[in-house]
């Protein structure tokens, strides 16, 4: 058992796991300083590990076919304290046969955090079981209070560490995974790096300094960005802060990014992408802009250089990924990394050369 912020937990992703519509669930397998992963529910990919069907390597964590396998095989001893709902579905809606499992974890007495739109809190019979038996619900994407949220301020300048967005060419790409493993590759070069979490699953995965973007009342949107930036750098004198992108500038559904640049006020982004990804997440029909047109948005907009490309290698054999690496290199002149697939010691020396 590892020592973790809210101990075990096993995670609801059925129908989505190794789909976009299951980020929440591979942020959670992959890394968490919030929970200790013990299982997935997934009925597609029952009786494998998660990550081997995630990223070909073997993290011990089983995926069981519904919630009664899951505890059955855990074990009475070994229930989990939390569910933990690992779906990222387009709208943020939770789907109604996902309710069942959840009362049953509540009959259960075990504690539930969703990351969804959908909030919970709002559903009687759901909080009347969690007053019952003593659980804890918790509704990450609720906004906070007004008093509790900040507005720009402009102390964002007196932040004198390198800052580095890692924004993407579409939504569910990879941003917040590839700023994870910056950080952690940073930290394994005996540097001092933080994250700056901008979405509910960097909540989830423990992310320190973060803030939920997408359910942020507008006006404070800024400011948040700004004041998780500056509480990271003033708590922590990191060499290297590394901002979560959000969507992308052009997607037409979740078109994030701007307020990363203007408030977050980065000094350069890595550009995270998907060669065989054609079409807008989720909106067949809507053509991906090509790299430089994006490439070219970015700029325009932040006076800021991309200065590294990040790949995302879905749809792609092992073969095929050097390849496209090489491929957008020549075609756009920058640098570009499989850090999931090979690390990122070669982006890290990369970044090593502009820390102030």
């Amino acid at each position: 058992m590892k020592k973790t912020i809210d101990g075990e937990a096993l995670v609801y992703a059925d129908g989505a796991f190794n789909t976009p519509n299951g980020k929440t669930a591979h942020g959670l397998v992959r890394f968490t300083e919030r929970y200790d992963i013990v299982g997935v529910i997934d009925h597609t990919y029952a009786g494998k590990d998660a990550g081997m069907v995630l990223d070909n390597t073997m993290y011990d964590i089983p995926i069981f076919k519904d919630f009664d396998e899951a505890l059955d095989k855990l074990g009475e001893n070994n229930k989990p304290k939390s569910l933990v709902i690992g779906l990222a579905p387009d709208g943020g809606r939770l789907p109604k046969e996902a309710k069942s499992t959840l009362k049953k974890a509540l009959e259960k007495g075990m504690n539930v955090d969703s990351g969804l739109h959908d909030f919970l809190y709002k559903d009687e019979e759901l909080m009347a079981l969690a007053k019952k038996n003593n659980c804890r619900v918790r509704d990450v994407r609720k906004t906070p209070d007004r008093d509790e949220l900040h507005f720009f301020t402009g102390k964002i300048e007196e932040v004198d560490c390198l800052k580095i967005a890692i924004l993407g060419t579409d939504s569910a790409i990879g941003k917040r995974t590839t700023a994870w493993i910056i950080v952690h590759a940073f930290r394994n070069a005996g540097l001092k790096a933080e994250m700056v979490g901008t979405g509910q699953t960097a909540w989830m995965q423990g992310a320190k300094y973060s803030m939920i973007m997408d359910s942020c009342i507008n006006d404070f949107v800024s400011g948040e960005i700004e004041h998780a930036t500056y509480e990271a750098w003033k708590n922590e004198s990191p060499d290297l802060i590394v901002i979560e992108g959000q969507g992308s500038l052009m997607n037409p559904a979740y078109p994030g990014g701007f307020e990363i640049l203007a408030a977050g006020r980065p000094d350069f982004v890595i550009l995270q992408h998907a060669p065989k990804r054609l079409e807008y997440d989720g909106f067949p029909g809507y053509k991906l802009h090509s790299l430089k047109e994006q490439i070219n948005a970015i700029e325009t907009i932040s006076s800021k250089k991309v200065i590294a490309i990040t790949v995302n290698h879905e749809w792609m054999g092992k073969e095929e990924i050097l390849p496209a690496c090489q491929k957008i290199s020549k075609e756009i002149g920058l640098p570009a990394f499989d850090v999931l697939k090979f690390g990122a010691e070669e982006l890290v020396d990369l970044l090593k050369s502009y820390l102030k």
